[in-house]
């Protein structure tokens, strides 16, 4: 090996090689957002917000179903995921569901009694189908959460 030249990596090839990769990441990243942000209007059903989805937002938010229910992945991992109840069960069935419990199945977790009245049950029954009707990518992978 002649004198002078080195095997190894120069303080200054690695420096190249860091700026050089934090910029490719960053623009990489920045790329990303753009194109995530871009598809966001697209996949989020906010054209079909109604006053009523947004009073059965504020039930759900309220009465903290969360604490116990999963609603497109987010909150507690308790009882069923909701995010697509309205597909599996109906408008019907979910108000049904509501106004029964406490079911007082023995061995078995009571959802409370929230006594909503007609409207509210009509609300929150749109809130679901609104949520049910976000474009998730195919997520749950099946119809049962």
């Amino acid at each position: 090996m002649s004198a002078g030249v080195s095997s190894g990596f120069t303080k200054q090839a690695a420096r190249n090689i860091f700026y050089g990769g934090a910029a490719f990441f960053s623009l990489l990243f920045i790329a990303l957002v753009f194109n995530t942000t871009g598809h966001i209007p697209k996949r989020s059903n906010q054209a079909a917000l109604t006053p009523a989805v947004e009073r059965g937002k504020l039930l759900w938010e309220t009465r903290n179903c969360i604490g116990c229910h999963t609603l497109l992945g987010e909150g507690a991992y308790f009882a069923p995921e909701l995010g697509n109840v309205y597909k599996r069960r109906g408008g019907d069935f979910i108000k049904a569901w509501i106004k029964a419990q406490p079911t007082n199945v023995p061995g078995r977790r009571q959802m409370p009694q929230f006594n909503f009245t007609e409207a509210q049950l009509d609300d929150m029954v749109e809130f679901l189908k609104w949520t049910g009707e976000i474009d998730t990518n195919r997520w749950p992978p099946n119809i049962e959460g």
